[in-house]
């Protein structure tokens, strides 16, 4: 007992060090967790999360390439027709805009580029900024457990595949459950604060001439051909890894020991992301230099050197006490399922990546006997990391926000994004438990 609660101090020191480092703070000193788990308490490592690795580079190095190729300028402009378009109902336009674009791209920060647009169509309009802004971020968020080609989706698959849950299974459950919680945090949300007119604030900042409505700057873009091939070709890539996820039999099978083996899902989104980056660069022709240099690889590489530490300190450490773990609270955990939904928000708080929660916690989930149809509901619980507010796109959007009305408030947790991220994250969890049990 004495020994486990001292090797837990240590894993949560280094989680809180390595979350305040930030970037890749979380990765190295989820190696010292490591090192001191193995050289000090002589715990044998585990495997370290090489697939879940490599997935995130390959579908990173697709998106990134995509970026690079203006795929994602045309995306942002479409986007800022649509909002144009229904200006009045951008608090439910903007999210499921940003929903989208998650899920297609299977990262979040793609989300980035949309902010400064959602501001300022809400700020021109007379809509509260802080409405739109704080409902897109996070179903931003949300969509990661629902996208097919997020790391964080195939690390839940990968670990639940022998149970007989497939990619369709996750989808078909975690789709409908982020939604339609987005939809309903987004109505939440659209009753958030006074109106833009009679923010004082706001106010305060017009009278000082710091919230100018700027500019339309995007009115000349015009689409290349280049660009609107890239996003064909990205879209292209995710509706077959959706097809071979679904369809096993379209993944190649191959006799080992006798028995007919087929390619495994994270082989396969690998090779199709890698192929789909392969034929955009030859088609679009973006420069190798632009494709290193953009957001979307140097976070979503940040993000594989944070899950390579955290996550193999992790699984080492409940491997290593394994037996004492699961007869301390499988009785508890087994009453009160729940009970494992909000330790899995609590970790996504520290750790700031699906993913690394996923590899981290799940695994216990499967020991102590969860059944997989209530794991799959719970997935969407790992989008905790809005509720302290220093995540990148939780800082971006403040910052986009001229007005002031997206915020963080006077006790920091009293922020523009608690309220839609709880509802939001406790709605999913709950549609997701009611869809379980009827589907799967």
């Amino acid at each position: 007992m004495v020994m486990f609660l001292v090797q837990l101090v240590i894993i949560l020191v280094c989680i809180f060090i390595g979350a305040r480092m930030g970037g890749l703070g979380l990765g190295v000193m989820g190696g010292i967790g490591l090192a001191i788990l193995t050289f000090v308490f002589g715990v044998q490592p585990a495997s370290p999360p090489i697939d879940v690795m490599l997935i995130i580079a390959a579908v990173v190095t697709a998106a990134s390439v995509l970026q690079a190729s203006g795929g994602m300028d045309y995306l942002v402009h479409l986007a800022e027709k649509a909002l144009r378009r229904n200006p009045k109902r951008i608090t439910f336009i903007a999210p499921i805009i940003t929903y989208l674009f998650t899920l297609c791209a299977g990262t979040g920060h793609v989300a980035y580029s949309v902010l400064p647009v959602i501001a300022e169509v809400a700020r021109e309009t007379g809509v509260r900024p802080e409405r739109p802004m704080s409902i897109a971020v996070i179903a931003s968020q949300q969509a990661i457990t629902a996208s097919p080609i997020a790391a964080a989706t195939v690390a839940l698959l990968a670990l639940l595949s022998d149970q007989g849950i497939t990619l369709a299974n996750i989808m078909m459950i975690c789709i409908p459950s982020t939604f339609i919680a987005c939809m309903i945090a987004a109505f939440v949300a659209s009753k958030m604060g006074k109106e833009l007119s009679e923010d004082p604030e706001y106010l305060k900042r017009l009278e000082e001439g710091l919230a100018p409505i700027k500019a339309d700057t995007n009115s000349n873009y015009v689409p290349t051909t280049a660009s609107k091939l890239s996003v064909v070709l990205f879209l292209l890539g995710a509706v077959l890894v959706v097809l071979f996820g679904s369809v096993e039999t379209l993944r190649p099978a191959w006799e080992v020991d006798g028995e007919l083996t087929r390619m495994s899902m994270p082989i396969t989104i690998e090779i199709v992301m890698l192929v789909v980056a392969a034929v955009i660069m030859i088609v679009s022709r973006p420069k190798a230099d632009d494709v290193v240099k953009g957001s979307v690889f140097q976070s979503g590489m940040t993000a594989v050197i944070a899950i390579f530490g955290i996550a193999w300190m992790g699984d080492t450490f409940f491997n290593g006490n394994s037996e004492f773990i699961e007869g301390s609270i499988s009785d508890l955990v087994t009453a009160a399922p729940w009970l494992f939904a909000v330790a899995l928000f609590a970790l996504s708080i520290l750790l700031y990546s699906q993913a690394a929660t996923v590899r981290t916690l799940m695994p216990l989930g499967i020991a102590l006997g969860i059944s997989p149809a209530m794991l799959v509901a719970m997935f969407p619980a790992v989008n905790g990391y809005f509720f302290i507010p220093n995540y990148p796109t939780v800082v971006a959007a403040i910052n986009f926000d001229r007005t002031g009305t997206t915020h963080v408030g006077k006790y920091v947790l009293n922020h523009s994004f608690m309220i839609p991220g709880l509802v939001s994250t406790i709605g999913a969890v709950a549609i997701g438990m009611g869809l379980s049990a009827v589907l799967l």
